[in-house]
């Protein structure tokens, strides 16, 4: 009986370390390729220039991404995978509700200045569902003994592209009028005697976190991306602020009869008012290399005849998916080489305060990984899920585990709010994510088995 205790206790540690093995394996390998980077973009080294590093982080956008969302999604998706699939975008946005809840909640406790409070909930509810996660599924699926089985790297990266239109969306409509300037700090600067100067578009002094993961967003700068155009539209302000921003025409054109004045007296003025801010709303700013390759592989893919002449080994287009699949394997590395180099450049001064920052990644990185374990396994008994797919519960959970999006950095800067704030915040986020990544990757692939 001792002999068979013993040989149980030794099968079972020997198999707790195996685990345990392969779940830190992988983030190990992307920690190596991130303190490369670091080490290549330091200061105190600059053995590669900022400037190269912008020129990978725009390759990245404009051809590693798009050739691996490609190559990747449009061989797995069908029309009926399309309809299994249905809560992988849902969950995006069940956790950046349920980010916001969190920010909320932040902001009660931790009390940052009034200027930062939808900065605090913004910071807290969006996660970087694209470029970490797709890093992170293919160093899992790197590994020899990975736990996902067969088809793993094509799986998870088609699980994280389908996701990324919702995330898109959500930046360029929700994020991009919550970080629009308050008002009352707007009117601050325009009362002093100093204006913060506007960096030239191509300024090579720009921190890298701006272009880090969406290259070019600054030159997408609309005439009111810089003022509190919404506050403006919605908020009755004097007539000393009125005077400080450029007129908008809210009351429509009531002297002609064309139609656009037909439409303006016959629209309520709250109707108007949601109308002008929609019009200002960057939606067309969406179709982006990344979000256009998504859009191209789920028509391929979910034709048939089309999908026969692209992918497979005896299709006659093969040879052009696997030159983009050769391209596509320099995405995952050149990531975490651009991360490194964004760490490399530290924290900037923030006002957001040591409690409030604090308290966004307590909530971030640790609070809401445990809340998304709540929700994924809810879903899973109610089978909501795919069944028997541990790759499509993993990505899941790895939507409420990442730190927040770099795109918030590229955002701030764009609406000139919160711009050293979010560089601090983002540093010490992807800081931190080290260890609370690596501490919830093994606690999901100890889970995984069970849901």
């Amino acid at each position: 009986m001792n002999r068979y205790l013993a040989e149980f206790y030794k099968n079972d540690m020997k198999s707790n370390s195996e685990d345990l093995l392969s779940a830190i394996l992988p983030l190990m390998k992307l920690l190596s390729l991130t303190v490369i980077g670091l080490f290549l973009a330091h200061p105190k080294t600059q053995i590669i220039p900022r400037a190269t590093f912008k020129l990978l982080s725009k390759l990245v956008f404009a051809l590693f991404l798009p050739c691996l969302i490609f190559t990747e999604l449009g061989e797995s998706i069908t029309i009926d995978s399309i309809a299994r699939w249905w809560f992988i975008p849902v969950n995006v946005l069940i956790s950046t509700f349920v980010g916001c809840l969190l920010g909320l909640l932040v902001v009660i406790i931790c009390r940052p200045p009034p200027e930062y409070q939808r900065f605090t909930i913004v910071m807290t509810a969006f996660g970087n569902t694209g470029n970490l996660c797709l890093a992170i599924v293919g160093s899992v699926c790197h590994t020899s003994n990975s736990p996902f089985g067969p088809h793993c790297h094509s799986r998870g990266v088609a699980y994280v592209s389908f996701a990324q239109w919702v995330a898109v969306i959500l930046v360029y409509t929700l994020v991009y009028h919550m970080m629009e300037p308050p008002l009352q700090f707007y009117e601050v600067l325009e009362e002093g005697t100093e204006i913060e100067e506007q960096r030239p578009v191509n300024d090579i002094s720009r921190p890298l976190l701006i272009e880090a993961e969406w290259p070019g967003i600054e030159e997408k700068e609309t005439e009111h991306s810089k003022t509190p155009f919404i506050a403006r539209i919605f908020n009755s302000i004097s007539s000393r602020s009125t005077s400080t921003f450029p007129d908008i025409d809210i009351n429509g054109d009531t002297s002609g009869s064309s139609p656009m004045s037909i439409r303006c007296l016959a629209e309520p003025r709250v109707v108007r008012k949601i109308r002008i801010v929609a019009e200002q709303t960057p939606i067309q700013h969406i179709l982006q290399p990344p979000t256009i390759a998504s859009l191209l592989a789920i028509i391929v893919g979910t034709v048939p005849q089309l999908k026969s002449y692209v992918f497979g080994y005896d299709a006659p287009l093969s040879f052009i998916t696997d030159s983009l699949q050769i391209v596509a394997g320099a995405m995952v590395p050149s990531v975490m080489l651009i991360l490194g180099g964004m760490l490399a450049e530290g924290p900037n001064d923030s006002k957001l305060g040591l409690r409030t920052t604090i308290g966004i990644i307590v909530a971030r990185l640790l609070v809401l990984p445990l809340l998304g374990i709540g929700i994924v396994t809810l879903a899973s008994k109610l089978d909501l899920l795919v069944a028997d797919d541990a790759m499509y519960r993993f990505v899941l959970l790895l939507q409420y585990t990442t730190p927040s999006a770099i795109l918030l950095g590229a955002i701030a800067s764009l609406r000139s709010y919160a711009v050293r704030e979010a560089s601090a915040l983002l540093f010490w986020q992807h800081l931190f994510a080290l260890f609370s990544l690596s501490l919830y990757v093994v606690v999901y692939f100890k889970l995984l088995p069970a849901m």
